[in-house]
């Protein structure tokens, strides 16, 4: 075998470690992001809340999805169509998820639904807004120097939790702080918006990946 080609095995070897922590630690914390998210949603009503926590729970299934497809790889199991259909299964989720969340916030709004203000609901998202910078970019590297589509897909999902996190801590504090229980349902149509811009982004990504013969 020849020096480069030994390095470049070496250089794979590391960024597949790289990316099997970097899954691990985001594993973890939409886990955390997740279960405390839609706690928080039920015990406030907040429907801004709910709307976090399902997207929370799409991207721990992401994140559970691209763990399993590095495992494969590093074993020299990796299978195209494995990935294919799990990327499927994922974005049929994101889709789900938005016609669910809208119809719900149509609903409470009419019901005069009031959510409450949540301190669990301000350190979840709190936390997101200074992790999930991290994970985004962190994934990011690591799927573009490995070429590995799954990786560069979960850090799109990253960087969108981010931008629904700020959302979500703006219309929480002003809750809490000036009893401004409507912010909620701006914040709900934000994230609705962050939720229908990544899935189509991941729909296209998945197309133009899918053409290219990476799948």
């Amino acid at each position: 075998m020849k020096t480069s080609e030994r390095v470049a095995q070496a250089n794979a070897g590391a960024l597949l470690r790289q990316g099997l922590l970097i899954e691990y630690a985001s594993l973890a914390w939409m886990a955390v992001e997740a279960v405390g998210a839609i706690a928080a949603g039920v015990f406030s009503g907040s429907l801004a809340l709910l709307a976090f926590g399902g997207d929370s729970v799409i991207e721990l299934a992401s994140s559970l999805a691209v763990l399993a497809h590095l495992r494969m790889e590093g074993k020299g199991e990796g299978s195209d169509l494995k990935t294919e259909r799990t990327e499927q299964a994922t974005l049929l989720l994101l889709f789900l998820l938005i016609p669910v969340i809208g119809v719900g916030t149509v609903y409470a709004y009419s019901s005069g639904v009031q959510p409450e203000s949540s301190i669990l609901g301000i350190l979840i998202a709190v936390g997101a807004i200074v992790i999930m910078p991290i994970l985004w970019f962190e994934k990011r590297r690591i799927g573009r120097e490995a070429n590995c589509f799954p990786i560069e897909v979960d850090a799109t999902e990253s960087a969108t939790c981010f931008l629904m996190s700020t959302a979500l801590l703006v219309s929480l504090v002003a809750n809490f702080l000036w009893r401004l229980w409507w912010v909620d349902y701006l914040a709900t149509l934000v994230i609705l918006i962050f939720l229908a811009r990544e899935a189509v982004q991941s729909l296209q990504h998945f197309r133009v990946e899918r053409k290219k013969g990476r799948f």
